[in-house]
């Protein structure tokens, strides 16, 4: 799986430019408590600028311009930061919202079809759609089979078979049935479609801070909250001193103080993390899910067509009779030659991976037999008058029989052997003879393992469910490297795990797309549903794979692991930040009433006033340089969270601390000059 590219184009930024101002609304700005206050200490100094001397403000008009005109950038930064990632979101909507359109539809009713627009239908209403036709809205099809192009909502161009009856009988409204008919049960009223509500969902519009992020924000309102109480007062405990502190050097010490860059940032990184899901071409219901996936303890994965490719695949071929392995391939190669089935196209590539050879010529003039339930066999009758069979063993033993042939005495040893270790026996004969057994079994998809083993790394446990026998499970679960299994599990046996994963205090992901699997979907923690599933799947999940790839679970694991990584990244580096901030700021507040002062002044600043201005600079112009890491992302790593937080202390606290240091030191060299 990949992800879907972004770039970074020139609409986009003029847009978030605009909003950037927009969002200076107080209205706007005191969901973000931090940068209100930044804004509120602008409006002061703006003022001063008029009125320096307004209740003893002090200050100069000229130093009070210069710091109102650095707090009005930082918070125009922090806006812009948000504003980019919600326009990331509000750019992908537009592009769905092409995607929604008018149809005509064929309404059946009575026994008779009338052409109404898709915005008249109502759940429950049956339309009928032929070949070439866009699907008029959400619904699940009642009658009838046909290939449907899904490209405009998940941009892969291969089509999918849609049809009455099984799990994969939903269809979305706006896709195209490319042949065959079918009827189809609308299952939402206008306004009430997947497409309505991910339009909805990617344009941030209902997007809810999640547990961690209410915790954070909790942290750091506090934080800002501590350090007001201590500016307010510090007035009054210099003035024992004889040291006169002047209203806009106190801003510009709580504006230092307080943890902006994060409080700048911490929105687009939650946004970013919704985005970077959406860009998987997954859609998240919720940023809670998003984020609830990084602290994901345990998997519950399907066998079919998560861990294994759900076709069974050749294996091995086990000649009998006394006959060679090399002639019993031979001849299961032949009895596959025009068998495009996915069992006998797997025959062809294990002999090519076998570095095995069989004559093609024989095929020419040959008559395919297909396969049917009555029978169970497929096969050719060569041109030279032989005939070659491949098929269920019973079946091709009575055939063989029928022709009066004997059976080998080691087939039903050879074909038992298979099926108890959870594989499938294809007996092949030629006429009379039976020359072996080819091996069918669910291959495991290439990488299981590694991934599996990069899930163990980040203390996420994987249980595979099948409803394969005790045997067979055993053998997929070592094979891929699961840490458990159940076999045999039914509906009821999912909900178990997961709730007693639950009770002891673990958070469970699970994928799925039958409506068997909806009541497991509700109860995990986070849900995955296929598109290609049912309603009932869509419905219960929070997660919705618009590829219908079930091992997708493990890519939004990371994503969700990434985004939490992201955030503590940030937050460390934005508390070390401050840290080299107070030996821009105290000193220069001090050291002229205080000569001693001047022993904190390590980075030798030039003038008090170039100290405080050059440390308001470098807090404005770190937020746009952040804002590509938390669009983006820290570079994810699977590894256990001590080692997470030390790699987080010595990069990003080490960092933080050091960036100031350097960046206040050359901007003083030039603010100097000008002051």
């Amino acid at each position: 799986m990949s992800e879907k590219k972004w770039t970074l184009d020139a609409g986009l930024v003029r847009k978030a430019v605009k909003e950037s101002f927009y969002k200076l609304d107080p209205r706007v700005m005191v969901r973000n408590p931090i940068m209100f206050v930044v804004e509120v200490c602008m409006i002061i100094t703006f003022f001063l600028i008029f009125l320096p001397n307004a209740l003893g403000a002090g200050g100069s008009a000229g130093f009070n311009t210069a710091v109102t005109v650095i707090l009005l950038i930082t918070v125009l930064f922090a806006n812009f930061a948000e504003a980019l990632a919600e326009g990331r979101g509000k750019a992908q909507a537009d592009t769905l919202k092409k995607t929604k359109q008018e149809i005509k539809a064929r309404k059946l009713a009575g026994g008779q079809i009338k052409e109404v627009l898709s915005v008249d239908l109502r759940k429950g209403d049956i339309v009928v759609v032929t070949q070439g036709e866009l699907i008029p809205g959400d619904g699940e099809v009642i009658d009838g089979l046909a290939s449907v192009d899904e490209s405009a909502i998940t941009g892969e161009s291969a089509p999918v078979i849609k049809e009455a009856g099984g799990d994969f009988s939903s269809v979305t409204g706006g896709t195209r049935v490319i042949s065959d008919e079918i009827q189809v049960r609308i299952t939402s009223d206008p306004g009430e479609s997947f497409l309505d509500r991910m339009i909805s969902l990617v344009e941030g519009a209902k997007r809810q801070k999640t547990p961690n992020e209410i915790a954070l924000n909790t942290v750091l309102t506090s934080l800002t909250l501590i350090f007001m109480v201590v500016v307010v007062t510090l007035p009054f405990l210099s003035s024992y001193l004889n040291i006169q502190l002047q209203v806009p050097i106190l801003i510009a010490l709580l504006v230092c103080l307080i943890p902006t860059t994060i409080g700048g940032l911490l929105s687009a990184i939650g946004i970013a993390g919704m985005d970077r899901v959406t860009r998987f071409n997954v859609v998240a219901m919720s940023g809670k899910a998003v984020e609830a996936s990084g602290d994901i303890n345990t998997i519950i994965l399907d066998k079919t067509g998560t861990i294994t490719f759900g076709n069974r695949m050749a294996s091995e071929i086990i000649p009998v009779g006394g006959y060679s392995r090399a002639e019993a391939a031979r001849w299961a190669a032949v009895s596959s030659l025009q068998d495009e089935t996915p069992e006998g196209r797997s025959v062809l590539e294990w002999m090519r991976k076998e570095q095995m050879v069989y004559d093609t010529a024989l095929s020419e003039g040959a008559s395919f037999i297909e396969f049917r339930a009555e029978t169970r066999m497929s096969g050719l009758d060569l041109a030279n008058g032989q005939q070659v069979r491949k098929g269920a063993v019973d079946a091709v033993k009575r055939w063989v029989q029928s022709q009066g042939g004997e059976l080998p005495p080691d087939l039903d040893s050879s074909s038992d052997a298979i099926a108890s270790a959870g594989g499938t026996p294809l007996a092949v004969a030629v006429d009379r003879t039976i020359y072996g057994v080819i091996y069918l079994k669910d291959t495991v998809k290439p990488g299981m393992r590694e991934r599996f083993e990069l899930l163990r790394q980040m203390g996420i446990r994987t249980v595979m469910c099948t409803g394969d026998n005790p045997l067979t499970a055993a053998t997929i679960a070592r094979e891929a490297g699961v840490d458990d299994f159940i076999a045999e599990s039914t509906p009821e046996d999912k909900i178990a795990v997961i709730r007693s994963e639950q009770a002891s205090g673990k958070l469970v992901a699970m994928t799925g797309d039958g409506t068997n699997d909806a009541p497991a979907l509700a109860q995990a923690d986070v849900g995955i549903a296929m598109n290609s599933g049912t309603v009932a799947a869509k419905e219960a999940a929070n997660m919705v794979d618009l590829d219908s790839d079930p091992s997708k679970i493990i890519d939004v694991v990371a994503i969700g692991k990434q985004l939490l990584m992201t955030r503590g990244a940030l937050t460390t580096f934005s508390i070390a930040n401050d840290v080299a901030k107070y030996f821009a700021i105290i000193p220069a507040m001090f050291m002229v009433a205080i000569p001693q002062m001047e022993l904190l002044n390590v980075m030798k600043l030039g003038s008090p006033t170039s100290a405080i201005l050059s440390a308001l600079i470098f807090n404005a112009v770190i937020i746009p340089l952040l804002i590509p890491l938390a669009m983006k992302g820290v570079a994810y790593k699977p590894m256990s969270s001590s080692r997470l937080l030390s790699r987080n202390l010595l990069i990003y606290g080490l960092g933080g601390v050091a960036a100031p240091f350097v960046g206040i030191k050359l901007l003083d060299m030039l603010v100097h000059l000008w002051v």
